[in-house]
């Protein structure tokens, strides 16, 4: 049972690396749409100041005025982070 699990394993291993050096018939891809944040609202919906929301979630001024203008969109760890 381990020696199957393994094996496995180790074929799954492979296919990424293979994959990763550029052989595209041993993997799949998926691409997620997720939809923009709309921090403002979540800001309000929290009864949060938007500083106080800078303070809360250690961000600066500039980038959650940004992020409600429509200029930038909270990206990768950010979107985690405070957007979900």
């Amino acid at each position: 049972m381990a020696r199957i699990a393994f094996e496995k394993i180790m074929a799954g291993l492979e296919d990424a690396l293979a994959y990763g050096d550029g052989d595209i018939s041993r993997g799949t891809t998926h691409q997620v749409k997720v939809a923009d944040v709309d921090i403002t609202h979540l800001r309000e919906k929290l009864g949060l100041s938007q500083d106080r929301f800078v303070a809360l979630f250690g961000l600066s001024a500039r980038t959650v005025r940004n992020w409600e203008q429509g200029v930038r969109h909270p990206e990768g760890p950010a979107r985690g982070y405070c957007c979900r």
